[in-house]
């Protein structure tokens, strides 16, 4: 294998393409916007986030998705309209529930082994993506949470991530402006936040400088892959064309789904939308009553991230309702109303929505490796830990194809090769 073909542009796919330049492959980067990172990689929570990587596989999820059924704004929402996509994908979710602890330990795992590559093709491509490493503050109100996140932190800590818990005094001396009253919280000074937009973009850059074709504006519509290789073709301004390439990997988000199915293979990827909203501090008042330290509440399933000295991030929720893109403002309102109330002298005058959907497989695992075709691999399906976890999945793809070609040797230190096989 000397060509490689990469469906996507998003965080999954610019890291896949900069793994595999590295390594000497010759790389065609297939996205159909006119720019890398313009879907789920926009303006996500912005949290580079290990001490997050617990699956939602657990009862309590369940029972908290009954409850919160029929609540317009609740952080769990799942449209009751049935649809097989949506049946299939719940019946592996409860499947998946008894891997819930090893599949936390993996994730945990996978996410540290990112974060050492992510620092490094940063500082190696001299990327500037409002990094803050003030460390992950996670926050809850009743004593149940606590408990519960205390548990977690047992699992995080046999991935290798240590976090400590913290009494609400410790939590107001770790962020002086966070208001309100809490039972307590659980703290990872390793963790960090930055802008996955600019991260993104950038090494797609970096990515050119090596070699890489990005051909943008190209819609896949059919593919076909054989031993011998993969036909491609695209659709550019209403004009079809037909690429070989020794090799293809899927990175496509919320549409591999539809795109293994063009391969043969089934990948169970579900879109899960979110909602952000970026809080512009546009006075010196804003600036200096907004977190530094990034936070994450458990009983709204918001996270926060501060991106410079003038963006305020505040993202979350969960939203079952296939391809719907819709910027519902009475999902927007919460997320406001959150920083009214932990944030009250923020202004938020000026704010920007957004919504992504993330690509979520049942088990809440990154569907990374081989097709059925030798010629065909995946990266895709991280959720709600895309840039978490993408620098390690990139560099295991990576080597895996490299392998695949019969070359001797990698580019790069793979995650535990357990982790691989989880995945």
């Amino acid at each position: 294998m000397k060509t490689i073909a990469i469906i996507g542009g998003g965080i999954t796919g610019v890291t896949t393409a900069y793994a595999l330049a590295k390594r000497g492959f010759a790389v065609t980067l297939l996205e159909r916007h006119r720019y890398a990172a313009m879907e789920t990689s926009f303006a996500n929570g912005g949290q580079l986030s290990a001490s997050n990587a617990e699956v939602w596989n657990h009862r309590s999820t369940i029972a908290k998705g009954l409850k919160w059924m029929l609540k317009n704004d609740a952080p769990l929402l799942v449209n009751p309209k049935p649809s097989w996509h949506k049946l299939s994908w719940f019946a592996e979710f409860v499947a998946a529930m008894p891997h819930y602890r090893d599949n936390t330990v993996a994730t945990t795992q996978l996410a540290l082994a990112a974060r050492e590559h992510l620092f490094q093709w940063a500082k190696d491509e001299g990327i500037d993506f409002d990094l803050k490493r003030e460390g992950i503050l996670h926050i809850y109100r009743d004593r149940a949470g606590f408990e519960h996140a205390a548990t977690v932190s047992r699992l995080l800590l046999e991935g290798g991530l240590s976090r400590r818990a913290v009494t609400p005094e410790e939590m107001r001396a770790i962020e002086p402006t966070l208001r309100g009253d809490y039972y307590g919280g659980h703290y990872t000074v390793s963790d960090c936040t930055g802008d996955i937009h600019k991260f993104t973009t950038g090494l797609a850059l970096a990515a050119r400088r090596l070699g890489v074709e990005t051909r943008f504006g190209q819609q896949v519509t059919a593919m076909r892959a054989g031993a011998g290789g993969v036909d491609i073709t695209v659709e550019q301004d209403g004009v079809a064309q037909v690429s070989r390439y020794d090799a293809v990997v899927v990175c496509a988000g919320t549409a591999s789904r539809e795109m293994a199915a063009m391969l043969g293979d089934r990948v169970n990827v579900y879109p899960v939308k979110g909602y952000s909203i970026t809080v512009h501090l546009n006075d010196a008042a804003s600036q200096a009553a907004a977190p530094t330290v990034s936070l994450l509440d458990d009983e709204t399933k918001l996270v926060t991230s501060r991106l410079g000295e003038d963006r305020f991030r505040v993202a979350g929720t969960a939203e079952f309702n296939g391809f719907n893109r819709d910027i519902r403002a009475d999902r927007i309102a919460p997320l406001v109303e959150w920083v009214g109330r932990c944030f009250p002298d923020v202004s938020t005058r000026s704010v920007t929505p957004w919504a992504g959907l993330r690509p979520m497989m049942p088990n809440l695992m990154p569907r990374v490796g081989r097709g059925k075709a030798p010629t065909v691999f995946y990266n895709t399906g991280h959720g709600h830990l895309g840039w978490t976890l993408s620098a390690a999945t990139a560099d295991i793809i990576a080597d895996t194809i490299f392998a695949a070609s019969g070359r001797e040797g990698g580019g790069g230190r793979a995650a535990p090769a357990r982790v691989a096989r989880a995945a």
